[in-house]
């Protein structure tokens, strides 16, 4: 989406949603499945172009969920808001973890000014603005996911709304009752058939609540998952690349953050 010349255009909130959702998802991407390569380019001593060295990097998320990393925008003001300049010098002075969720923050300060950016540059109106502001609202924030605290307030969303106990069940992960085998197939599978109907909706309430690791989005009934064996989270397959046919090879899986962290020790 431009955001020059836009200013005539008859745009709506859903257009301007699927922007800021595709570059939100790129980002995530960033900062969870491809935190290695983002983690190197974001060296504070790397040179990036000729007589560049050292400069003020940004992450850019981008409408077609992928992501980058380079300097910003030379003209003054910008065609579109600038992400926080120079995440790469405080990469070596923090904590992995604190500085991941510091890039977060900004991630998100950033795709809601852009979003809004859109909003004034189309002329949006109050209720615009509101449908807007609601369709973001109702996704994770970059840094809830980064950090895992959606994962933590879905469980206790869970926890509070369930009537029934259920031993041994991951509230924000298909029933337990699921076999290993299970893991492999969509978190929305089809309960036994002698389960009664009540029971059959509080599942259906804990698989909305279920985010993917990477994404940060919710499942969708005719796409397939996998479950990390070491953080327990779930994760589209598309995200982490990895296909049914594959998962069906995998004696214990382990999701791309597990795996670098376990490489980087």
């Amino acid at each position: 989406m431009e955001g020059g010349g836009g200013a005539h255009s008859s745009r709506t909130a859903e257009e301007v949603f699927r922007d800021f959702r595709g570059r939100r998802a790129g980002m995530i991407k960033a900062l969870t499945t491809d935190v290695e390569k983002f983690y190197q380019l974001c060296d504070p001593g790397e040179t990036v172009a000729p007589f560049f060295e050292k400069e003020n990097l940004c992450l850019y998320g981008l409408p077609n969920e992928t992501w980058e990393v380079t300097l910003p925008a030379e003209e003054v003001p910008p065609e579109l808001p600038e992400p926080a300049l120079g995440i790469n010098f405080a990469r070596d002075g923090m904590e992995e973890k604190d500085w991941l969720a510091l890039v977060a923050v900004h991630s998100d300060a950033w795709l809601l000014a852009v979003a809004f950016y859109f909003g004034a540059r189309f002329g949006f109106d109050k209720e615009s603005r509101r449908r807007l502001f609601n369709m973001i609202n109702n996704l994770p924030t970059i840094f809830e996911v980064v950090t895992g605290t959606s994962k933590k307030q879905s469980k206790e969303k869970t926890s509070n709304s369930s009537s029934k106990n259920k031993p041994n069940s991951k509230m924000t992960r298909p029933a337990e009752s699921q076999t290993r085998a299970s893991k492999m197939h969509s978190p929305k599978e089809d309960e036994d058939s002698g389960a009664d109907e009540e029971e059959e909706e509080e599942e259906e309430e804990d698989h909305e609540n279920t985010l993917c690791g990477a994404c940060g989005d919710n499942y969708a009934t005719d796409e397939f998952w996998i479950c990390c064996d070491m953080c327990e989270r779930w994760f589209h397959g598309k995200c982490v690349r990895i296909t049914p046919a594959r998962a069906e090879h995998i004696k214990q899986y382990k999701c791309p953050s597990c795996s670098n962290k376990r490489a980087r020790v």
